[in-house]
């Protein structure tokens, strides 16, 4: 258990052996003079920078023998830059708990203990991703659909391997792709039968070595019953749930009534999502996040708080607001071609062009 591959750049992780390389700090700790210290860290250092970048093959090697060489040789400078023994001590203390002792929250596999190398994962509220991870099979084809980034970083910081994702509006299933790799079992819901099929098609193409349940079942997100699709793989709860809505009179996804793009109004809009809401919030487990990612809209030329009024149908539902993060996005192809269009459009009409939407994170009560 510790830092796995798929989380850092393959070209900085190495093969470390804990057998030889925690021995040699710890011997570290009785030297008498920060200059002894010194010495011995810079022989650290050399030995770090020789370690084979990945393990053999038919190697069978434990994931926390694997780290980022650039966070320890990191750590090493930290030591031989400290002025007082006292202080480079104190910095190889922390080296070695990092080395030996695993520090985890109940609800993500990060370890606190090395939680420098975790450069990945996003801890500010304003997200600025300039191209979507168009990596393995995942693709930007369909109309609507969120970046890969967003539920990777979700089930990185508020899930654990083995755990349990529900999606609501699976779509082409990017939720369920970063599942599979990340090691989640990850269950989504589409109204669309074409869309099923698409979702499961992708999911298939890639490996799934984690060995975890990846499926999408075709349903009405607002009236399916959740426990019987969670007993179907003897659940009863899950630890996390993801919804990207189809945003209300934008995108027409299908001529379907109970498609939410569909909704008579907004106040329609709003009370299927409730419904919604109100359906995950029985099989998502207590003190377990829900994330709601959704943007505004114009209607007549002002401005509709969508976003906004949607995350009032969580509180209204138990749901407590963690965070509220605010995500950037670039202009579709078709946009792009209109650029000028739009903004001579903009200054006429005395408004401003979107160009982000919200991602909520709300834990159930």
């Amino acid at each position: 258990m510790s830092l796995h591959s798929d989380l850092y750049h393959e070209d900085d992780l190495v093969w470390v052996d804990r057998n030889y390389l925690v021995p040699l700090l710890e011997a570290l700790r009785h030297v008498a003079a920060v200059a002894d210290l010194r010495a011995g860290i810079t022989e650290v250092q050399t030995w770090i920078a020789a370690q084979p970048q990945q393990p053999a093959l038919d190697v069978a090697v434990p994931e926390d023998f694997i780290c980022s060489r650039s966070y320890l040789l990191a750590e090493c400078a930290q030591i031989l830059g400290a002025r007082t023994l006292e202080r480079g001590l104190h910095y190889l203390e922390r080296l070695l708990k990092s080395l030996t002792e695993i520090a985890t929250s109940p609800i993500n596999d990060l370890n606190l203990n090395r939680w420098k190398e975790y450069e990945d994962i996003l801890t500010d509220s304003l997200w600025m991703i300039d191209r979507r991870d168009s990596s393995g099979v995942h693709t930007a084809g369909y109309w609507g659909n969120f970046i890969p980034q967003i539920p990777y970083q979700m089930l990185r910081r508020y899930t654990k391997r083995g755990d349990w994702v529900l999606d609501t509006f699976a779509g082409s299933g990017t939720t369920l792709i970063e599942g599979q790799r990340l090691g989640r079992h990850t269950l989504g819901i589409e109204l669309q039968p074409r869309m099923v099929a698409h979702a499961k098609q992708l999911v298939a193409a890639e490996p799934n070595k984690h060995q975890v349940v990846v499926d999408v079942v075709q349903g009405d997100s607002a009236t399916l019953n959740y426990a019987d699709l969670l007993a179907a793989y003897n659940q009863t709860s899950v630890q996390l749930v993801m919804m990207h809505p189809p945003y209300y009179d934008i995108i027409k996804f299908s001529e379907d009534e109970r498609d939410l793009s569909n909704a008579a109004s907004i106040e329609r809009f709003l009370a299927l999502m409730g419904q919604v809401i109100e359906q995950a919030a029985q099989v998502l487990e207590q003190g377990r996040y829900l994330v709601i990612v959704i943007g505004d809209k114009y209607a007549k030329g002002d401005w509709i708080p969508l976003g906004f009024q949607t995350m009032q149908e969580a509180l209204k539902r138990g749901f407590a607001l963690k965070s509220i993060i605010v995500k950037n996005f670039e202009a579709t192809s078709g946009k792009r071609q209109q650029k000028e269009l739009w903004r001579y459009r903009a200054l006429v009409g005395g408004f401003y062009i979107f160009k982000h939407e919200y991602i909520f994170l709300l834990r159930k009560q």
